[in-house]
């Protein structure tokens, strides 16, 4: 493990970031030794400060959880990020361009926990028995480490690159649809860039939820009720500047949308 000075000098580094809307060299160009753990701990004690400085935690988002996203970023593994209040829009809300940095959108489904979930041993079967309702969501990803030549250390670090999300739609139970086979439609400004179907996600979105909820038992944590959980994307990272809109059609599920200013 890094030592605990180190750790902290590097949360302040991104929370600085963050503030300030810039980017930071590579971590694992100058600290080469470090390893998914101390990136982790980076991660809870950007988190911890979060907190204390006001910020109140909603829930996780999932990363890389699927081929097509882990194609798009050279990283085999899932990684996990931390959602606070601040960083939840609306469907059509107007967002702030600027606030993120390397602006991408993907396609998700967000996990509402009616119930807490305990690892290590979580199971699919667990995680929909826990859910109150999945809604549509879009992540906005967010990178303050610089992109080329990023790893999964890198990525932890940085919140697994959460900017913010946005939530539409129609609320769904879980046992009222198929969810491996909930699909979308990405559009930015009317034409249509991406699509995708949510069994892209480990063959069930709600295996991305058990996978976390059996990787925060390693952590000492678990996931509560009443979190939101982004399961992971099942569409490739769409870049978008400012002035555009963007919009995801999950069919009967409904629509969800925003534009950045």
């Amino acid at each position: 493990m890094l030592p605990a000075e180190t750790i902290t000098a590097i949360a302040d580094e991104l929370a600085g970031a963050e503030r300030d809307r810039t980017t930071v060299p590579l971590l694992t160009m100058r600290y080469p030794g470090m390893t998914v753990e101390d990136s982790y701990a980076v991660q809870n004690e950007w988190r911890r400060r979060g907190t204390a400085a006001g910020r109140r935690p909603v829930g996780r988002k999932i990363g890389l959880t699927s081929k097509v996203m882990q194609a798009a970023t050279g990283i085999t593994e899932p990684d996990y990020g931390a959602i606070f209040a601040d960083m939840v829009f609306e469907n059509g809300a107007i967002i702030e361009h600027g606030r993120f940095s390397n602006v991408r959108v993907e396609v998700e489904l967000a996990f509402v926990l009616r119930e807490a979930i305990d690892g290590p041993d979580a199971t699919v079967f667990d995680v929909l028995r826990a859910t109150e309702y999945v809604v549509p969501a879009l992540e906005i990803l967010s990178s303050r480490i610089e992109m080329t030549g990023r790893t999964i250390v890198d990525t932890i670090s940085d919140n697994a690159a959460m900017g913010g999300m946005v939530y539409g739609g129609n609320p769904t139970p879980p046992g009222a649809v198929d969810l491996r086979w909930v699909s979308a439609l990405l559009y930015r400004n009317e034409a249509i860039e991406e699509s995708g179907v949510a069994a892209a996600v480990l063959n069930h979105p709600a295996a991305g939820v058990a996978w976390l909820a059996n990787k925060l038992a390693q952590h000492g944590d678990r996931l509560e009720a009443g979190e939101i959980v982004l399961a992971g994307s099942f569409t490739r990272p769409m870049w978008v500047e400012k002035g555009d809109t963007v919009l995801a059609d999950y069919g009967p599920m409904g629509t969800v949308s925003c534009r950045f200013v």
